[in-house]
This record gives C-alpha cells, structure tokens and sequence, in this order.
C-alpha cells in the first residue's frame, strides 16, 4: 500500500465501525497518521487495505489516541515535518469524531508548540503529550483543548499514561496493543 506523501511509519488506530443497516457488515477502518508531508490522517479499509480517503489534520500529523469513550481521536500535529524540527512550530492537536469522520476542532499550541506522543489520563480529562521540539509536557484539556505546560529535559519523545492513575512514563508511548 503507498500512501501519498507518508514517510513509511506507521502510528495506526483500528476501529471497527457499527453499520447501522442489516444490509452489510460491519467494517473494519485504520486511520493512518502521515507521519510526512501530507499534513493528515489515512483511512485506510481494513480488509482490502486500500485507501477509503485522506483527512486534512495539520502539519506534522503523527500521534493517535482515542478518548476512553472511544467516540473521539485526538491527533496530534507535530508542526513541523522534519525528525528534528525546530521549537515553537505550528503545533496543534485535532479532535476527530469518529462516527461521521469530520474533524470538529483543532487546538493550536499557544506560542506554538510541538505535540508529539502520549496518551489520555484515567478519567478521559487531560490528553498527555510531549512537547518534543520544546522541551515540555503538555496536559491539555480534553473538552476545552485549553493547555498547560510543564518544562522537562531535551527531545521528550513519547509519554505514557496508563488507565491505572499514577502510573506513567516519560520515553515513547508504552504502546499497548
């Protein structure tokens, strides 16, 4: 599969979605981070692995997480397209609903910023990601998309924050399939 303008990484999400019809079945969709150039998300169908359409998310697009009601995916735009992009970029995080596909919001990193991986507390209130071009950690709020920052060491790449409260990990995402 060539996906357009992806610089072969693969962040993926699965979803399966409910058809509401006894007509067909259910379908199995992965939503694709670019990773690249492409500045969005693939959807990708599961079965035949061709490409259903292209979602327009922001520059850098390259983290996934569902909200823990499984009806959002908070995508991360890291604002820049290089491995080592420079501080105060045009990050941002976009919300996808994922019943219609359509993005709803998309939260700009104050001063600019460069949201890279993490995930969602407990509780489904604070979407946890590293700043990796910045130096920080980001909590940012999962209803207001309104941001807090926190000053950490050089490059976070990855932050973990498992459903158990308190546990956490700062390096990579944990991915946990």
């Amino acid at each position: 599969m060539n996906l357009d303008g992806n610089f072969g990484v693969i962040y993926d999400i699965r979803a399966t979605i409910a058809n509401p019809t006894a007509l067909a079945a259910d379908v199995e969709l992965v939503f694709e981070a670019s990773a690249g150039y492409s500045g969005g998300l693939f959807v990708v169908n599961g079965e035949t692995f061709t490409e259903i359409e292209f979602i327009a998310t922001g520059v850098g697009t390259h983290g996934l997480y569902p909200s823990r009601d499984g009806k959002k995916l908070y995508i991360t735009n890291r604002g820049s397209n290089k491995i080592h992009g420079s501080p105060h970029g045009k990050g941002s995080v976009s919300v996808l609903d994922f019943a219609t596909r359509k993005v709803e919001a998309t939260w700009p990193i104050p001063g600019g910023g460069s949201p890279d991986m993490g995930n969602v507390s407990a509780d489904g209130r604070l979407l946890w990601v590293s700043g990796r071009y910045d130096n920080v950690v980001y909590a940012i709020d999962t209803t207001s998309g309104s941001v807090k920052t926190i000053r950490v060491g050089n490059e976070p790449h990855g932050l973990t924050v498992w459903p158990q409260p308190g546990r956490y990990s700062l390096g990579h995402t944990g991915n946990m399939r």
